[in-house]
């Protein structure tokens, strides 16, 4: 089966106007991307009185609501997909997200995948009311009331955290589903993937015998809990800023024989293993992505 090829978007670099965000996306499509990636971030703290050594994530940067952004590139593009990468889920209502996921499901034609994830920035979970110690039980239970959602009319659903009786959303997804992918790398993260999640987005291993026994440690979770492992998604991000070509293709050759079935080209992500690209202009992006993908298409 395929590798599918996905990108991010650089709103740092590049901006969030309507033009910017159109010709990029309509670029990335012509040169045959699979998907669109958009990270999230709803509050940004104050960089002046950030403490020191703190994450500096969405302080000064620029983001998009996704489901905005991609209802509006939805009618803008004919076939590339759109992923959140990831949705700070916690921090929003769960019926509200369930509502604005069927909406865009059905205005995209079904080419959302809903990347979720528990976040850190304290100061998002203080700004929209919401329990930053809990996020990850709560990220479970919301999972499953989506899920609920999503599948049926009607639903009766009593959890720890919520509650709906005889209840629904109109519009719901033709599928009765949507895709949920989680992002992260702590032991509970896999163990929800095992048993809720299309797919697992991880970024903190590089190509090595560590990502191998975390995949593979993931495999038998999905096992346990009487799931075929093939029906579980992998989405690993690599960076278009580090290496050169034949770097790149042996990285895509390393990951596609470990069964990974996306792989996200980002172009902004920094970390120990991630490196962005030199350039921070709309032609440096393009000319990137564009070399990028004429590396490696023949590999996927």
């Amino acid at each position: 089966m395929k590798m599918q090829l996905g990108v991010n978007l650089p709103f740092s670099d590049i901006g969030t106007g309507p033009v910017v965000m159109r010709d990029y996306a309509q670029a990335a499509e012509g040169l045959g991307f699979d998907f669109l990636v958009c990270p999230d971030h709803v509050l940004n703290a104050d960089p002046a009185k950030a403490p020191a050594g703190s994450r500096a994530g969405g302080y000064a940067s620029p983001y998009q609501d996704p489901f905005v952004l991609f209802a509006y590139l939805s009618g803008l593009t004919k076939k590339i997909g759109f992923a959140s990468g990831v949705l700070i889920l916690a921090q929003r209502q769960a019926a509200l997200v369930a509502k604005q996921v069927a909406c865009l499901d059905e205005l995209s034609g079904g080419r959302f995948r809903l990347g979720v994830g528990v976040g850190w920035n304290t100061i998002e979970f203080e700004g929209l009311g919401m329990d930053f110690h809990t996020r990850g039980k709560r990220s479970e239970e919301q999972v499953q009331y989506m899920q609920a959602l999503w599948a049926n009319p009607s639903i009766n659903f009593k959890g720890k955290y919520h509650q709906l009786t005889d209840g629904g959303i109109n519009p719901r997804p033709k599928s009765g589903k949507v895709p949920v992918w989680f992002g992260g790398h702590a032991e509970q993260t896999l163990e929800r993937v095992a048993k809720y999640g299309d797919g697992f987005i991880p970024n903190r291993w590089p190509p090595g015998d560590e990502a191998l026994a975390v995949l593979e440690k993931l495999r038998g979770l999905i096992k346990a809990a009487g799931r075929d492992p093939k029906d579980v998604g992998l989405d690993v991000w690599t960076s278009v800023g580090k290496g050169s070509e034949d770097d790149w293709r042996k990285e895509i050759a390393f990951w596609k024989k470990a069964g990974v079935t996306h792989i996200t080209a980002h172009t902004t992500f920094s970390s120990a293993i991630h490196q962005r690209i030199a350039g921070k202009t709309y032609d440096d992006h393009l000319k990137a992505i564009t070399r990028y993908t004429e590396a490696v298409k023949d590999l996927l």
